[in-house]
């Protein structure tokens, strides 16, 4: 929405759920932060198959093949990566 011209309607709306499904994970971990680190684990694990789902729809000409696309789905791919990565590591921490 910052830069238009990018727009594309369909992952709007996969965004959207993705986004709210991280929201309602991170809502959720300060209600329940004993599970905290599944909760991010299964949050994270699901944005990162929408995320993945994406990176497929462009490979296969569906999506949007932009420069700043290609570059938003890789970052995001990454920073997931990383947070799951994380999560691991602080609920192994946590159990010993």
């Amino acid at each position: 929405m910052l830069i238009s011209g990018y727009e594309h309607h369909e992952a709007m709306t996969a965004e959207s759920v993705i986004g709210t499904v991280l929201l309602g994970g991170f809502v959720i971990t300060w209600l329940h932060s004993r599970s905290m680190f599944t909760i991010a684990i299964i949050v994270q694990a699901f944005a990162l198959l929408g995320t993945l789902v994406g990176i497929f729809t462009i490979i296969i000409g569906i999506g949007p093949r932009t420069v700043p696309d290609i570059a938003y789905h890789i970052s995001i791919v990454v920073v997931l990566a990383v947070g799951l990565e994380l999560a691991r590591r602080g609920r192994r921490t946590e159990t010993m």
